[in-house]
């Protein structure tokens, strides 16, 4: 199969760091991530909206899931040829009418419906960001360029949840809703001013997406994605219901704060080490959100406990998004497009059997076993990662 590489942009000819653009990125990124996240800390007000249990509201995050699943790899497959912008801003554009519907929505089903097509449109952004991201910028810088486009998740997680979460506790969660359809009006106009474009993928260099799944280390990274992702949204989702049952008086809009802050450590760490220390820093994350769990399930009613374990677990969690796209990225080479679309499957898989176990485990037995499955998973993932040290996560890179 002949390569070639892709069509270098301006930026990238002349060997400019667009950091406007990368931020532009990181802005989208917090779109997709909050609203995916944003029930998750106003469940209690959902609930009483829209007339199910909390476990039913939780199925907003999987509905969202589930579209991102399903949309993921047809919308990638069919787009790779794409030029990137269009793309960018048509994914914007899904997600201003997405989170408008659900702030009208009349009933649980509509939210249902709106939420599943705003997880369509995530399917498309996080299928091409990371590579829309490393293609504006030269080889060697590539890792440094995605860890900026990636500070959205961090600070969607840690300002944005807890902000939308006092925003629908105060007026009302309609309001944080529509907030969001406006955010994505503002990064439109700033996307069309300030975002190159860059050329889709060479039909040349298209391999077939079985092909792309039988890349070394793409099915590696794939498995760690999954159960990764799976141990952090079974307490997160329901991060809400675990605080009130455990006793903590500790409010979730404080709580998703302090995982966010710490959670902008872990993406300021992985920007300095991803480039040259990928596998070390990826085992260290990994490990220390397995202390993290540990500690979640010894807190038993002690606040500071709490406290420390969900800065913890945001620190090791923080730079989890770019040190799995970096990995994929370079495992794929010129079919990262398709083969983040597979991540970003496996990625929305975790979130909705996150939701759905999650919401089992709280209806059931209580948010008090939610830790403990959560280090359980997290240690398959740091065996995972050890294990894939030829390809995937490979040692002396």
């Amino acid at each position: 199969m002949a390569t070639t590489c892709p069509e270098p942009t301006r930026e990238r000819a002349q060997g400019a760091f667009p950091v406007p653009a990368l931020v532009v990125m990181a802005s989208t990124g917090f779109i997709v991530i909050m609203t995916e996240t944003l029930p998750a800390g106003l469940l209690p007000q959902l609930a009483a909206g829209l007339g199910v249990s909390e476990g039913g509201a939780g199925q907003l995050v999987s509905a969202y899931a589930i579209g991102t699943v399903l949309a993921a790899i047809p919308a990638i497959t069919l787009t790779r040829g794409t030029r990137r912008k269009p793309l960018l801003l048509a994914g914007l554009l899904g997600f201003l009418v997405a989170n408008a519907v659900t702030a009208v929505s009349p009933s649980f089903t509509l939210a249902l419906v709106a939420r599943f097509v705003g997880g369509a449109f995530s399917g498309l952004l996080w299928g091409m960001l990371a590579g829309y991201a490393r293609r504006i910028v030269a080889p060697e810088r590539a890792g440094r360029a995605l860890a900026i486009a990636m500070t959205g998740t961090p600070l969607a997680l840690g300002i944005g949840t807890p902000l939308g979460s006092w925003l629908g506790s105060t007026v009302g969660w309609r309001w944080s809703f529509a907030a969001m359809s406006l955010l994505s009006v503002i990064v439109m106009a700033f996307a069309m001013l300030l975002v190159p474009d860059a050329p889709g993928q060479s039909a040349r260099t298209r391999a077939p997406l079985g092909r792309v799944l039988g890349i070394p280390g793409v099915a590696t990274v794939l498995t760690v994605v999954f159960v990764w992702m799976l141990a952090h949204n079974l307490l997160y989702t329901y991060i809400a219901s675990y605080l009130r049952q455990m006793r903590l008086g500790l409010r979730p809009d404080l709580a998703l704060l302090i995982f966010g802050i710490a959670a902008l450590g872990g993406i300021w760490i992985t920007g300095v080490l991803v480039d040259r220390a990928l596998r070390r820093l990826t085992l260290a994350s990994v490990a220390l959100f397995v202390v993290a769990a540990a500690l979640l399930g010894a807190a038993q009613h002690s606040t500071v406990f709490a406290l420390l374990a969900i800065a913890l677990w945001g620190l090791a969690f923080g730079g989890s998004a770019t040190q799995v796209q970096t990995a994929m990225g370079e495992a794929a080479d010129e079919n990262a497009d398709a083969a983040n679309a597979m991540l970003t499957t496996s990625f929305n898989l975790a979130i909705f059997a996150g939701g759905a176990a999650g919401a089992v485990v709280v209806d059931g037995v209580g948010a008090a076993a939610l830790p403990a499955g959560m280090i359980a998973l997290a240690l398959v993932a740091l065996v995972t990662v050890g294990l894939g040290r030829r390809a995937a996560f490979p040692a002396g890179r």
